[in-house]
């Protein structure tokens, strides 16, 4: 089966509109991820009501030689109600084959780029065929547009059916301290079976953790600092650490365009949590003790 084949921590893009940087000041950002060892950039055509790659891509051009140090990942399958597509009437979900081409042809203009190194299916849409998705990311392939597939959001059982019929290195799902779904509703199960690393979106709670202020937050953000002050090492790096000591291996994406929170995500790959430690933020997540 192909490997996901992305650094271990991902920039998260889809925030770029609201850095207010320059082209140069977004090349640089750029270029200080890839010098941490976060060669991988997450995308999806939708990030910033449409805006996203085009921001990217205006970087890109400045230094196009980066582009064979980099993975670009990006996601399709959303329409939205957006100025810069009159057509859409409302918000839905698309995964005919007419859109997936001409979604990815639109993102690699945007890009500047010949091909995507991954191309997701954002979210599962109940008018899905599988088999017209299948083939149409082989015929991707085949054109040389795309060069590896995966899922978002997709239940283990929607995945092992597209799964089936060409090979996904990957399903993007929501998980944290404050989600704890996919690890147990088989997600997390499943893909370690099959030797698939999960990517994960908001793995701080989307910021949460820093500031909930219910009673699941506050026991959260007591025994991570615990667990930090143990460890001499930043709260938000302890989270990934966390995150990233599961079997299944999972890939977490940053979402913040200061590199500082990069290099705090970068130093969770330095470490891991005793098997206690582990344990005590799930506990404190869940807010009972394990049977």
């Amino acid at each position: 089966m192909a490997k996901l084949g992305l650094s271990r921590i991902v920039a998260g893009m889809w925030r770029m509109t609201e850095w207010d940087m320059t082209p140069q000041q977004r090349l640089s950002f750029i270029e200080q991820c890839i010098a941490l060892g976060v060669t991988s950039f997450d995308h999806a055509d939708i990030y910033g009501g449409y805006g996203v790659e085009g921001l990217f891509g205006e970087a890109l051009a400045l230094k196009p030689a980066l582009r064979e140090q980099m993975q670009i990942v990006s996601k399709c399958g959303i329409k939205l109600v957006s100025g810069r597509r009159p057509t859409h009437t409302i918000q839905h979900y698309d995964t005919s084959s007419a859109h997936i081409v001409a979604s990815v042809e639109n993102s690699l203009k945007e890009l500047r780029t010949d091909y995507l190194d991954l191309l997701l299916i954002h979210r599962p849409d109940p008018l899905m065929d599988f088999d017209e998705v299948a083939n149409t990311f082989q015929r991707l392939r085949s054109e040389g547009k795309v060069r590896e597939f995966g899922v978002s959001n997709f239940s283990r059982h929607q995945f092992e059916t597209l799964n089936k019929r060409v090979p996904l290195v990957t399903n993007q799902v929501e998980f944290s301290p404050l989600h704890l779904e996919p690890m147990f509703d088989e997600t997390f199960d499943g893909l370690q079976d099959l030797g698939v690393q999960p990517m994960i979106w908001s793995p701080l709670g989307g910021g949460r953790l820093f500031t909930a202020g219910d009673e699941q937050g506050e026991r959260l953000r007591l025994k991570i600092k615990e667990v930090a002050d143990e460890l001499n090492r930043p709260f938000a790096s302890v989270v990934f650490a966390w995150i990233m000591q599961l079997p299944c291996r999972p890939v977490p994406l940053t979402g913040s365009g200061r590199i500082e929170s990069i290099q705090v995500a970068v130093e969770a790959t330095q470490f891991s949590l005793s098997r206690p430690q582990w344990f005590e933020i799930l506990r404190a997540a869940r807010g009972h003790e394990v049977a």
